[in-house]
Formats: C-alpha cells, structure tokens, sequence
C-alpha cells in the first residue's frame, strides 16, 4: 500500500490542499499556502521536503 501525507507549510506549519504520495517527486515547486498567504518554492522526494531559498528581489532605484 501507498503512503499518503499532506503536505506542510513550511512557514506556519499548517495543512496545505496538496497531499502526497511516498512516489511522489516534485523540483522548485510553488507552495502557497492558504492561511498565511506565503508562496515558498520547494521540493518532494519521498514524503521529505526541503524548502528552496531564493533570493529576494532587490528595490530599483532611480
């Protein structure tokens, strides 16, 4: 049998709406998140997620 899990907010820790399956495989996915209303880029293998960090993007000046 498959295991399925939800898959977490990396930032509140909450439920998102995805689940997963342990053969699941996901790069640079955006994850938004519905209660905090953070979008956060991560990646799946195996029920393990990592979270990936990106630079923010820096202000214009003129």
């Amino acid at each position: 049998m498959v295991e399925v899990g939800w898959i977490l907010c990396p930032v509140c820790a909450n439920k998102t709406r995805l689940k997963v399956r342990e053969d699941t495989i996901l790069y640079n996915f955006p994850l938004f998140c519905p209660k905090c209303k953070q979008e956060t880029i991560i990646t799946v293998r195996q029920l393990n997620i990592s979270v990936i960090k990106e630079p923010d993007a820096k202000t214009q000046s003129r």
